[in-house]
């Protein structure tokens, strides 16, 4: 791994308690934190209790979380956030919680999640999100590797999948579920409310000293990796480590994750996004705290169509989605925009080339265009504003994408809406993020600039500047729990975190991701190809393609998988063979009658694949080299998803997954050799 160092590093298993290195794998471990000189890095550390108490005091009044009963929206403030948090607290004390060890927690973004994760970690446990769409196997792992005491579950059904692994969790005490009636009684099962009535009168005393004997330097959350390549990982995350993001809000310099301070304008987020995943956790619990803002949660089905509804009556001041919930409403828009009259479509169509322009140039001057021209200006009358009230995003002033790859045409579609996506880089191992994009700093398709008292550096760079990134601050985790081997590569001996991602700097330091290590095809001429420049490349030319998988590591030649965009059940998340009303129009302008997916794939819509290799031709033009062509493609007969187990939670695609499940197709690609295409042996067309 490119992390390794010549420098000998400590053995963990034999290191000191007292925090004298970057990092430790013990459960009780301190870490010497990345403190700085001067500036946002010198401020002095925090834990979670002091963070929490300092909002109660300049907010208490202020609403802190809101969620809907039927159809009526209820609040509560930071006073009673507080308040309920250390009951909580001491409720978990009682069911047996011991000091460095886990409470679990699986189920959709509530209240009552939020209240047990701060809970935990206020009595001295970790707090660990455990994914929704995790096996009873995937949850007995993450459990039984944090020595959880307590699972708190959201409803029957994941209540089975503990059941059915409770065997084999010797540390769990207590199972508490908070939504819905239990349908049976079981000893150390709880209702939420049962759950929260044993803390109430417990004297304040136990929990005080637990409090006190606190340090900013300790575990309190554990984030499990996604586990792509064998199992997860138990990411260590003291209470410091929020420190860059959350507190450089204070720092006069621009680059942070900002949001106005409640006194002033109170910021409201919507939570939906998957709470076991850091992004979710920073935008949705912490950053609020620090300004007290206020924060709303979705429904359960929200990635299922409810989010649009949520963010029209909330009406956030800022939203972050990942790749595929912007592609998704671009897909919605375009469909809408089809069905519109001749007029609007080319009043529409004049906006966007008005709103893409005016944001290019605003984009160069890093945000200073002194005056938007008049024809912006009555393009944001006719069609800007009623766009974004119609998206909910009315009084949004920071749209962010991240957690995955996002492609140019999404990028350009908002921007030429005049709804710019300011894309954040990091990783569970940085806390969240590292790099931000803001309204007068930013770039397409770049993550944006480091934010204050962090880091970056592009360990061995080659010729272009392209290198590993590494990070440096006090975001940086403390290890990976008991993992001391796997800590060991990603931490070198100086402290920086290798990210094992490639990316570049650009003149202005704006950064560019340029690929993943592990992604990277390493064809059997020896050629190094990043698959996702490529795919989006395929997903731009073919706007049919929904997910584009690039093969060819040790293979003579590059083949592809594709899937045609289709409609998603609401129910189950799950891909349906009928086309979306986008697709549809793209058949028909094709000259195809096709209406489902399997009416293309398998090579039965000749039409459509004659279309398809057309701008896979286009694509290859553009190869740097014969070797980044694609000489072989198939339509896949579905779609990617999480329940198909393409995707993991946050929409990323598991390349080690997909070969897996489609080992026959690959293998068909490569039955018999191609010779590579030159100007001199055109390959015939598909």
């Amino acid at each position: 791994h490119s992390c390794q160092s010549a420098t000998a590093r400590p053995n963990s298993l034999s290191l000191p308690v007292k925090a004298t290195e970057f990092w430790t794998t013990h459960r009780n471990g301190e870490v010497k934190l990345r403190m700085g000189e001067s500036g946002p890095e010198a401020k002095p550390p925090l834990t979670v209790n002091q963070m929490f108490t300092s909002a109660v005091e300049r907010f208490g009044n202020y609403n802190a979380l809101g969620w809907k009963e039927g159809e009526q929206w209820k609040t509560m403030t930071y006073k009673d956030y507080y308040k309920t948090c250390r009951t909580a607290a001491k409720g978990f004390l009682k069911l047996g919680l011991k000091q460095y060890h886990g409470v679990g927690i699986l189920g959709f973004n509530s209240v009552e999640w939020f209240i047990a994760d701060i809970g935990a970690i206020l009595a001295g446990g970790f707090a660990v999100g455990i994914y929704t769409t995790n096996s009873p196997e995937a949850c007995q792992y993450v459990a039984e590797n944090c020595q959880a005491n307590i699972l708190v579950v959201e409803n029957h059904k994941q209540l089975q999948k503990i059941l059915q692994v409770q065997d084999r969790l010797p540390h769990l005490k207590a199972i508490i579920q908070y939504k819905d009636e239990l349908k049976e009684k079981k000893p150390n099962l709880y209702t939420w409310a049962e759950f929260m009535e044993l803390g109430r009168d417990e004297p304040d005393a136990q929990l005080d000293d637990i409090i006190s004997s606190q340090k900013p330097n300790q575990c309190c959350t554990l984030i499990y990796t996604s586990g792509t390549t064998g199992h997860p990982k138990g990411v260590m995350l003291s209470h410091d480590n929020g420190f860059p993001a959350i507190w450089s809000t204070e720092s006069p310099v621009i680059f942070n994750v900002s949001m106005t301070d409640a006194d002033k304008l109170q910021e409201v987020i919507v939570s939906y996004l998957p709470l076991s995943h850091i992004a979710a956790q920073m935008i949705d619990i912490w950053l609020p705290m620090k300004a007290g803002g206020v924060t709303y949660f979705a429904e359960p089905d929200a990635l299922k169509g409810s989010l649009a509804n949520t963010l029209r009556e909330i009406r956030p001041t800022a939203f972050m989605g990942v790749p595929r919930v912007w592609e998704k409403m671009q897909e919605k828009m375009k469909s809408i925009g089809a069905k519109s009259s001749t007029v609007r479509r080319k009043v529409a169509s004049w906006a966007k080339d008005v709103g893409l322009q005016t944001n290019l140039n605003k984009m160069e001057l890093n945000g200073n265009l002194s005056r938007k021209p008049l024809n912006f200006r009555l393009a944001k009358c006719l069609v800007f504003r009623k766009v974004r009230k119609a998206l909910g995003l009315d009084r949004c002033t920071r749209c962010y994408t991240g957690a995955a790859p996002i492609t140019k045409d999404t990028l350009e579609f908002f921007l030429s809406l005049d709804i710019p996506l300011f894309e954040l880089y990091g990783m569970s191992e940085s806390s969240g993020p590292h790099t931000i994009s803001l309204p007068d700093a930013f770039r397409l398709i770049s993550c944006g600039k480091v934010i204050p008292g962090c880091k970056t550096k592009i360990f061995n760079p080659d010729a272009d500047g392209n290198g590993e990134i590494c990070f440096w601050g006090r975001h940086v985790f403390m290890g990976y729990l008991n993992m001391p081997d796997k800590t060991e590569e990603a931490l070198d001996a100086d402290g920086w975190l290798h990210s094992g991602d490639l990316g570049k700097h650009d003149q202005d330091d704006f950064l560019f991701i340029t690929g993943r290590i592990k992604e990277l095809i390493i064809t059997a001429g020896g050629e190094n190809i990043p698959p996702v420049p490529i795919e989006d490349a395929v997903k731009e030319a073919v706007p049919l393609v929904s997910n584009a998988m690039l093969i060819g590591d040790k293979r003579k030649f590059l083949s592809m998988l594709l899937t045609i965009k289709c409609e998603v059940n609401n129910e189950t998340g799950a891909p349906e063979d009928e086309l979306t009303t986008e697709a549809l129009d793209l058949c028909r302008n094709l000259g195809s009658n096709a209406t489902r997916v399997s009416e293309i794939a398998g090579g039965r819509d000749r039409v459509v694949y004659a279309a398809i290799q057309d701008g896979i031709n286009r694509v290859n033009e553009k190869a740097t080299s014969n070797a980044q062509r694609i000489q072989k493609w198939t339509i896949l007969e579905k779609d990617f998803s999480i329940p198909g187990g393409e995707l993991g939670p946050t929409m990323k695609l598991k390349r080690p997954e997909v070969m897996k499940m489609y080992k026959d197709q690959i293998e068909n690609f490569y039955k018999e050799v191609l010779t590579p295409t030159t100007p001199d042996n055109p390959l015939p067309s598909k």
